[in-house]
C-alpha cells in the first residue's frame, strides 16, 4: 500500500484506540486502510524500535511498539482509504516486495511471517525508514 503523497509500499496498519483491543485494532485499520474485512489467523510476533527525533513525524524521539498478524480476506472490494492517507492500495506477491521501495516494517513483518518464530521475536530490521533497491 502506498502512503498519500509518497510511493512508499507498506503494510496496512495504524494506531491501537483507548481501550481498544489490539486484535480489533488490526480488523478496524486493515478494512479503513484496504477496504476488506478480515479475520486474525494468528499472532506473528511485536516489534518495538526506538525512532530518532530526527526520523520522526513529530520531532520527538518515541518508541513503536508494532504488533503483526495474519489477516484473511473474508469480504469486501479493495479501494484507497477515503481519508486519503493510503492511496493507491495493491496486493503484491511475496516475491516481488524485494524490489520495491519500501517502509523498513515491511522486512520484519515479511520476517515474521515466513519464519513463525515460537517466542514471536526475531531481530529488529534497522530503523531507517525507506529500504531502496
Amino acid at each position: 500500500m502506498a502512503a498519500c503523497g509518497e510511493t512508499n509500499w507498506t503494510l496496512p496498519g495504524g494506531g491501537v484506540e483507548h481501550a481498544e483491543d489490539p486484535y480489533d485494532a488490526v480488523t478496524r485499520e486493515f478494512s479503513e486502510e484496504t477496504g476488506y474485512d478480515g479475520v486474525v489467523e494468528r499472532l506473528l510476533g511485536v516489534d518495538s524500535r526506538v525512532i530518532p527525533a530526527a526520523m520522526a513525524h513529530s520531532g520527538v524521539e518515541h518508541q513503536n511498539v508494532g504488533i503483526f498478524y495474519r489477516v484473511r480476506i473474508t469480504g469486501g472490494r479493495l479501494r484507497a482509504e477515503p481519508n486519503g492517507a493510503t492511496v493507491e492500495p495493491t496486493w503484491t506477491p511475496i516475491g516481488e516486495v524485494a524490489t520495491l521501495r519500501r517502509a523498513s516494517l515491511v522486512d520484519h513483518g515479511l520476517a515474521l511471517a515466513q519464519t513463525l518464530p515460537a517466542t514471536g521475536h526475531i531481530t529488529s530490521t534497522p530503523v531507517g525508514g525507506l529500504v531502496q533497491h
